[in-house]
């Protein structure tokens, strides 16, 4: 039997308080960083708010509030925050997590869960849009718009139950007055899926994606859609991190490319007005191409900006008016309109809470488009703003 020498007790004895000192040692350094560091108060990755740090008194003290509080601030803020969540996420994915908040982690893509909506808003949704059609003397298309879940949720190796999207779409469409016309896209998408129609990271259609459900509108709208092959594509980033990604934080899947259809000869000269604040003077630009958000994480607002309430692009070609009633997907998807109409205006319902009739002149205007994707209008409460008076 082996005798435990004095000199190897000691040895071990020095390399557990060694030990002890270092953890602590990390520990403090990592506690004084955190403590020390600049607080953000916005989180770009994950494209949301931080907590801010909250303010003692013996209220917050003794109903808990300043504790909560202060553990959600603590956790909001912690030095190396966004590395360790990305390491949460993926040794989720390596142990066969499929789903991270409301989002499938696929081979090698994101998608996200679209569940049944409550029909009773549906339907508003759709009185309001007949009731628009009415209103107003000149013709009403509708697109909807299926999300990339619907042709890549058969990759998940387990059922998960989902909203069959073509079968809401006809549901709508079903609901919509004759006049209106039906736009269908969902072939066209379904037979390119294999391509890039769909952004991996984020919820929204690629500009190939876009550009192929333009081509099938071109018939029912009454324009002659461009050949793919007639523009010139400029990969603007290769380096978009979406929505999808901000909710997961998962780096397994590659980041998506972001490209912009040009014609052949150079874009022509354009006024573009964002109107933000109703009554103040609109910001203008000579292009619908926002580079500078190219440089931060929210690379799809460099399609016309950030959301706003009102868009109008003043293309300086021929051609009629058009009135876009619309979700976001529309950014992207107007760059292939320009050539068409003198004049596109995007309104962006969630923004607007007075009657549309009161912010643009609606006779100035020669046919409408409501294109929403299929997860927003399923979960909109907006659209029945059309029937403010």
């Amino acid at each position: 039997m082996r005798t435990i020498k004095k000199s190897d007790k000691k040895s071990s004895h020095i390399i557990e308080i060694v030990s002890c000192i270092i953890f602590f040692g990390f520990f403090i350094i990592f506690a004084l960083i955190t403590i020390f560091k600049p607080k953000e108060t916005f989180s770009e990755l994950e494209n949301k708010s931080l907590e801010r740090k909250p303010k003692l008194s013996a209220k917050t003290w003794f109903d808990r509030t300043y504790t909560d509080k202060l553990e959600k601030y603590v956790a909001d803020h912690f030095s190396g925050r966004v590395g360790w969540l990305e390491l949460k996420s993926g040794i989720e994915t390596a142990v066969g997590k499929k789903e991270i908040g409301g989002i499938y982690v696929l081979k090698d893509r994101l998608i996200e869960k679209v569940g049944e909506p409550d029909y009773s808003d549906v339907d508003k949704s759709i009185t309001a849009i007949n009731e628009f059609s009415k209103e107003n003397d000149f013709p009403v298309y509708m697109m909807l718009v299926p999300t990339s879940a619907e042709f890549y949720k058969d990759e998940l190796a387990y059922f998960y139950p989902e909203l069959d999207q073509r079968s809401f779409i006809d549901y709508v469409y079903s609901g919509l007055d004759d006049d209106i016309s039906k736009i269908d896209v969902y072939d066209a998408l379904s037979s390119h899926k294999n391509d890039y129609v769909y952004y991996r990271t984020d919820h929204h259609w690629t500009s190939l994606g876009a550009y192929y459900a333009y081509a099938a509108a071109g018939e029912k709208m009454g324009y002659v859609p461009h050949e793919l092959s007639y523009y010139d594509v400029e990969h603007a980033s290769d380096s978009f991190k979406g929505t999808f990604y901000s909710k997961t934080l998962n780096t397994s899947v590659k980041d998506d490319t972001m490209d912009y259809y040009h014609d052949p000869d150079g874009d022509k000269p354009m006024t573009v007005e964002v109107t933000q604040v109703f009554g103040s003077d609109p910001e203008v630009s000579d292009s619908i191409y926002y580079r500078d958000y190219l440089d931060v994480k929210d690379k799809y607002a460099s399609f016309l900006g950030t959301n706003a309430p009102i868009v109008t692009i003043k293309t300086g070609n021929e051609g009629g008016k058009l009135l876009i009633i619309k979700d976001s997907y529309a950014h992207c998807y107007s760059q292939f309109l320009t050539d068409h109409y003198s004049e596109i205006t995007l309104i962006d319902m969630r923004y607007i809470q007075i009657s549309y009739k009161k912010i643009i002149d609606v006779s100035d205007y020669d046919e409408a488009l409501v294109l929403y994707n299929v997860s927003s209008f399923a979960g909109d409460t907006d659209l029945k703003k059309l029937l403010y008076s």
